[in-house]
């Protein structure tokens, strides 16, 4: 599939867009693995099983709409936009070990 854009952008263009897919998917990596930390703990309580199946379902979804979209545009942005959601995995995992600790 072609870019949504239309042609080479120019090198300013293109690092804006890489630097907004970055934060992108460092804020989809924050909020997946935060809902993710969530959902365990609401799977470990047992006491609220259907929320914690939904909150599944959307972390789901949401992952996997936004990098088909990501996808839609490249590889380049595309591979942007997982290492934003590794660094954002990174943070979070790096504040539930503080406070298991």
């Amino acid at each position: 599939m072609k870019p949504w854009f239309s042609g080479d952008p120019s090198p300013g263009a293109l690092s804006l867009m890489l630097g907004a897919h970055f934060v992108g998917g460092f804020l989809l990596g924050v909020i997946y693995f935060r809902a993710m930390w969530w959902n365990t703990r609401l799977l470990a309580q047992g006491t609220r099983p259907l929320l914690a199946i939904s909150i599944a379902l959307c972390r789901y979804g949401l992952l996997g709409g936004l990098l088909v979209l990501a996808s839609r545009e490249g590889v380049l942005p595309l591979l942007v936009t997982v290492a934003g959601l590794f660094v954002g995995r990174f943070v979070i995992l790096r504040r539930v070990m503080a406070k298991i600790s």
